[in-house]
């Protein structure tokens, strides 16, 4: 298994670790191809997002992601 692939029966541990602080989205972008959300994010417990902006994927789920840091 090749890091950021995981098999259908991995299963996070109780505690996510915690996603890091990026200076640049060029840095966050190099983090996440090589690292697996799974191990920072509990996506069982994810819910839907409206997008009735039409605001970009990868823009709502920053904001989301940094509200749930916050959260912590």
């Amino acid at each position: 298994m090749t890091q950021g692939k995981r098999s259908a029966t991995h299963s996070m541990s109780k505690h996510p670790k915690p996603i890091p602080r990026f200076e640049t989205e060029d840095e966050e972008r190099a983090f996440w191809e090589t690292h697996d959300s799974a191990d920072y994010v509990d996506w069982s417990k994810a819910t839907a997002v409206s997008n009735a902006q039409d605001v970009p994927d990868q823009s709502l789920n920053q904001v989301w992601l940094q509200g749930k840091e916050k959260q912590h």
